[in-house]
């Protein structure tokens, strides 16, 4: 590794032309320190989320664990523990659904209807999105409610009225929540690890004190068959949903120093001093299309748990410490932070009023559990992460507990790369992958195209791509180019050509029916698409801002990847079709970036969406540094809306105040989130809960310390105020970097570069000469930049 040492004389040198050489040795540089053997050690509080009491309620009060494709919530009630746990594939709907299901589409075409509502609105005008809904919109069978799989319960009989020294935990340095209280002459600890290793999740009893006894059982929801058969260790529970026939199993194992034997529906465990317990689920869905049916899950769940038995509390943990901490160690958050007493909901309820230690720990809190939130919901092998990560208690949840692309899914990914988390971003792949199968028929049948691939504002596991009738949330053709954007981000962030060879296919899938959908607006000739609403906000046009900037962005996306590829006569297609595109970017008679090609905007809206300004954020049709006019209209337009939202919506500003380079703008916005939109358990709530704002917010926070969306490197580009001092880890920068930083007095003291490529960068902060300078990267070998006052 290589330390460079930047001083006043030396940058006063750099802006003469004699730029020194990153790469040289010590001894060739004069000024260069000693090199080191990595990051500076930091001693950084543990990070956990901490209570004296059960939860009173399961959303706002339960603690997470995950792995993936199972979940569970700790409420922690002493004596009798209710384990409620998930797995995402059980879902009610889709084939065989007793409502019937047609993934959102008619028997026929709807093509020439959509050319009927354009001509309609060419003709006369805005249409209304009820009216646009009456015409377009189709009534939503069979698409089915994520489910609970049910709660593994273990009473021990003692009651809880005499409990003392009760202590509930969840800390984010290992994945493991905690239950500890006296009961009498007893004191119980309980931990609880959902391993992705191992694929189970796993409660783990201990006592110290006589021994007791506890019963074991499930309690399965009424809307599904069951039946239950145990053995000299195990416990079974295995049925198929009313609704669709989806067949489902879960399967317990026990280990115990007492004696365990059949009961009736469940388990006896007798004079012990411990008892573990295994549990794994699963049901025979699979991600094919159009069936989405497989295997009968029982024998893998049956051998997963008794894997699991047979390797042991010790092995178990010890696999799900390792997994876990190879990938949240990466990141560490600096920003003052002190270790603290105060329980987690005291510390919300008076973040405003504590020291500034407190209030650090807090923040710094937050911005991890988002990272454990998202390791936790979204593993290879499973779904992606949906509206509520893997977590619900419901038959009904809110949303259905679905998967919304107009930026709900999208959000949840925002920090996977960014906040190095990529091993959380294959479902999603997979899941687009997927989608871009199942919507060919929503391409044929809605956009009139015989290639490629579509998907609207909603979806569910069943390859739902068409339309619902919803008036203000049923019409977001664009929903495969903002799917997309990820995909192309995810190559930019590794720049690894097999990524890109690999999602390709789906992203010029879903370019394609764009070739011919696009319309031209009689009023100046520019192809816009039609009809286009803005989410959830105004009348169906032609060509809303959010509509032209997301096909623009996949148009140009989907181009550089077909360049880089090889295949050039698509990507010049696609070049002559985005010159002659509306890009979506107009400043309106108040200095405002429009939401509509018609200046539309009115200064007292405060809708609580801003789509126009998704050329700021996720996009990159918007460089502050280089576009003044336009970044002065997104501020107009973000100032006249408010700082004002749901959790989603705020944590979007988060970001998008980020890019605007205003840190204290958007830690504001980072405080009212936490005032505002955060529950006792530090979940996001819309309300209700609603995950998509913990991702977003953290990935807000990254903004703030890291930007990399204009090919250079932006260092502290919104650095707050708040946080004059401190430090980050881990951070990743397109272009396969990974980046640390520390800073003083609000200034940036040291940057470490690692890359796994051989190339040059740019990187900007004002500690160089004339903002920017260029560093020669060597594929694996550090370079630490340090500045001197």
């Amino acid at each position: 590794m290589k330390t460079l040492y930047l001083s006043a004389a030396l940058i006063a040198l750099c802006a003469c032309g004699q730029s020194p050489d990153v790469k040289k040795s010590a001894a060739q540089d004069p000024v260069a320190a000693p090199a080191q053997a990595g990051p500076v050690e930091r001693d950084l509080p543990l990070l956990r989320l901490q209570y004296d009491e059960p939860a009173a309620d399961w959303e706002p009060n339960g603690l997470p664990i995950g792995n993936g494709a199972m979940g569970a919530m700790v409420t922690g009630a002493p004596s009798t523990d209710r384990l409620q746990f998930n797995e995402k594939t059980l879902w009610t709907g889709g084939p065989g659904s007793q409502e019937g299901y047609n993934f959102g589409l008619t028997e026929g075409s709807l093509a020439d209807e959509v050319k009927a509502v354009t001509a309609d609105i060419i003709e006369n005008g805005p249409m209304t999105p009820e009216e646009a809904a009456e015409r377009l919109g189709q009534n939503m069978t069979g698409y089915g409610h994520y489910q609970s799989f049910g709660e593994v319960v273990v009473d021990f009989g003692l009651g809880d009225s005499n409990v003392t020294n009760y202590r509930r935990e969840l800390s984010l340095d290992d994945a493991m929540a905690t239950v500890a209280y006296d009961v009498g002459d007893r004191s119980f600890s309980q931990r609880y690890i959902a391993s992705f290793p191992d694929q189970v999740i796993v409660a783990r009893y201990e006592i110290d004190g006589p021994p007791v006894s506890a019963s074991i059982s499930f309690d399965i929801p009424d809307n599904r068959t069951v039946s239950f058969d145990s053995s000299s260790t195990g416990l079974t529970a295995q049925g198929a949903l009313d609704d669709n026939g989806l067949v489902y199993a879960t399967h317990l194992e026990v280990d115990s120093d007492g004696d365990v034997t059949p009961n009736g529906d469940g388990l006896q465990v007798t004079n012990a001093s411990y008892v573990t317990v295994f549990v794994a689920a699963g049901t025979n869905y699979a991600p094919d299309y159009p069936s989405y049916r497989g295997d009968d899950p029982l024998a893998g769940v049956v051998d997963r748990a008794t894997a699991a038995r047979s390797a042991g509390w010790t092995d178990v943990l010890a696999h799900h410490t390792d997994d876990y901490r190879t990938i949240a160690d990466r990141v560490d958050l600096d920003i003052g932070q002190h270790a603290t007493e105060h329980m987690t909901d005291d510390l919300l309820a008076s973040y405003l009023t504590l020291t500034e230690p407190d209030q650090r720990y807090l923040e710094a809190l937050y911005f991890a559990y988002a990272r454990y939130l998202l390791i936790s919901s979204s593993r290879e092998g499973s779904l992606p992460a949906n509206l509520q990560g893997v977590w619900n208690n419901s038959k009904t949840p809110p949303w259905n507990g679905d998967y919304h692309v107009n930026v709900n899914l999208q959000m949840n990914y925002w920090p996977a790369d960014f906040l190095n988390l990529s091993e959380t971003l294959p479902p999603f792949i997979e899941f687009t992958r997927q989608l871009s199968e199942a919507g060919q028929a929503s391409a044929q049948k809605i956009l009139g195209s015989d290639e490629g691939w579509a998907v609207f504002l909603n979806t569910n596991i069943y390859g739902f791509t068409g339309l619902i009738e919803w008036p203000t949330a049923f019409w977001q053709p664009e929903g495969a180019a903002w799917l997309s954007q990820h995909l192309y981000d995810h190559y930019r962030y590794t720049a690894d050509k097999t990524v890109l060879e690999s999602v390709y296919p789906i992203m010029k899938g879903a370019a394609q029916p764009w070739l011919t959908a696009l319309v031209e607006d009689p009023r100046d000739g520019k192809l816009v698409v039609a009809p286009s609403f803005s989410p959830e906000h105004g009348p169906f046009v032609l060509g809303a801002a959010m509509s032209q900037q997301l096909v623009y962005d996949l148009f140009r996306n989907t181009e550089e990847a077909a360049r880089i590829l090889g295949d050039d006569a698509f990507a010049d297609t696609l070049a002559a079709k985005r010159m002659q595109m509306d890009p979506g970017l107009k400043i309106g008679s108040w200095g405002q970036l429009q939401e509509w090609k018609e200046d539309l905007d009115e200064q007292d809206n405060e809708h609580r969406h801003i789509s126009q300004l998704y050329a700021l954020h996720p996009g990159r049709q918007i460089d502050v540094a280089n576009e003044p006019e336009l970044a002065d209209a997104a501020r107009t337009i973000l100032n006249a809306r408010g700082d004002g939202g749901t959790g989603w919506s705020k944590a979007w500003k988060i970001n998008l105040w980020a890019r605007l380079h205003d840190g204290d703008r958007a830690y504001k916005l980072l405080q009212e989130q936490l005032t505002g939109s955060t529950l006792p358990n530090l979940f996001d709530t819309h309300p209700p809960f609603q995950i998509d704002g913990n991702f977003g917010a953290a990935s807000g926070v990254g903004e703030m310390l890291l930007q990399s969306q204009h090919d250079e490197i932006h260092l502290l580009p919104a650095l707050p105020s708040a946080w004059p001092t401190g430090s980050i880890t881990g951070l990743r920068a397109r272009g396969d970097v990974t980046v640390d930083l520390d800073w003083a007095d609000g200034q940036l003291t040291r940057v470490q570069l690692v890359s796994g490529q051989t190339a040059t960068v740019q990187l900007r902060n004002e500690v160089f000469d004339g903002g920017v300078r260029q560093v020669q990267l060597t594929a694996g070998d550090p370079v630490t930049l340090r500045f001197d006052e």
